[in-house]
């Protein structure tokens, strides 16, 4: 096994060192080309399939990042050369791009997946390469930490479940004034999972029933009669937003009226499109960014910039993947070089860096140290953000 362990490794670095523009040395696995003309990064995002809404909204964000920093002279004197692959919102394909994408594009780091699942797929691959993700919106915790182990290569610029979890039980209970709780969770994703985990964790109310649901499922119409009559205050509600927009709109045409509070999973607009402006009232949610309640003074700029560049208010996901490629800016900047070693070191050294989603030191486990949003909406419309501290 160690024999053939060797020779697919030696096959892997033949295949980077083969890919290199003039047959120089390989970019990623810590060898840098020095005299490369760009800064080569990676996208592996979700543009197509099932969580395209959260992929192509990182795209634009990182995209104008990129674009700000090359017309002011790049990282390091070297412009960023964004290479952009779609995994499809399929784990395999997600775990394969992390692959071409170091041994084939030779890129120093890579910004995505923007799901836990797609993440934790494209990690091992990328950890082999010793190759840096940064995933703008993968909030599993296991992401960066794994059996108590801190993927050395793995970092986030969102906060994690656990963080979510926490802050959304709290709010529930301080400031919804809340008791009892119903939950209705998606059993098929890790994120999900991982939400209801912190959550009930922290609540110090009752939970008067906990029911589950698939992706994909698309009638809930029997777990809502199951609580309709129940007594409860709240519906928690972890999940992304194609299943969650259903349930709200269902929950609603049947008259329950409570308050339903989710994570940063509903941050789409599409959820407003699937449940109907009509029926999201008494919606909250966890969120990374809020033209409402600014984390940062850049805020403006940010949102004018990209209002500029796209015709539209930027959203949580566009302002992530945004901070993103700064902070691999600030990052290589830090070091002085741009290579995959020292964006790295670079990445897991950060302080006190300034982005539109809030200042944020990376702490020991590769998480960022930075506020939430909690935002409440009336007919689908943002009417209250509040900024909430770790």
């Amino acid at each position: 096994m160690k024999k053939i362990m060797g020779m697919l490794m030696g096959a892997t670095l033949l295949l980077s060192a083969c890919g290199t523009p003039g047959g120089g040395a390989a970019q990623n696995n810590n060898k840098a080309d020095k005299d490369a003309d760009t800064v080569k990064i990676g996208l592996n995002m979700e543009l197509s399939g099932a969580a395209a809404g959260y992929g192509n909204q990182e795209k634009e964000g990182a995209e104008l990042a990129v674009k700000e920093i090359n017309d002011a002279g790049g990282i390091n004197g070297k412009k960023i050369d964004l290479v952009v692959k779609d995994n499809k919102s399929d784990t395999a394909e997600a775990a394969t791009i992390a692959t071409s994408l170091t041994t084939s594009d030779n890129v120093i780091g890579m910004i995505g997946p923007a799901t836990s699942g797609a993440t934790k797929a494209a990690s091992p691959n990328a950890t082999k390469a010793q190759v840096p993700i940064i995933t703008p919106s993968a909030t599993d915790d296991s992401i960066t930490v794994a059996n108590d182990k801190v993927q050395e290569y793995i970092f986030r610029t969102c906060f994690q479940d656990s963080f979510q979890g926490v802050i959304l039980a709290n709010y529930a209970t301080d400031n919804l004034k809340a008791k009892k709780a119903v939950i209705i969770g998606d059993v098929s994703s890790d994120y999900a999972k991982g939400l209801t985990k912190a959550f009930k964790e922290t609540f110090k109310g009752d939970i008067v029933a906990d029911e589950k649901f698939n992706a994909k499922d698309k009638d809930f119409k029997a777990i809502l009669t199951k609580i309709k009559d129940k007594d409860f205050d709240f519906i928690y509600l972890p999940g992304y937003y194609e299943e969650a927009g259903l349930i709200i709109k269902q929950a609603r045409e049947m008259g329950i009226e409570q308050p339903i509070i989710g994570a940063d999973g509903f941050s789409d607009s599409k959820l407003i499109d699937i449940a109907g402006a009509d029926n999201m009232s008494n919606i909250y949610y966890t969120a990374h960014f809020s033209e409402k309640a600014p984390a940062s003074d850049k805020v403006k700029t940010f949102i004018d910039a990209f209002k500029e560049e796209y015709g539209k208010a930027p959203s949580s996901f566009n302002a992530l993947s945004y901070d993103s490629v700064y902070m691999i800016k600030a990052a290589l900047e830090a070091e002085k070089e741009n290579t995959s070693e020292a964006l790295t070191k670079g990445l897991a050294t950060l302080k006190d860096f300034d982005g539109v989603t809030g200042t944020m030191t990376m702490d020991e486990d590769h998480n960022p140290k930075k506020p939430a949003v909690v935002i409440g909406l009336e007919k689908g419309e943002e009417n209250t953000a509040e900024v909430v501290n770790p």
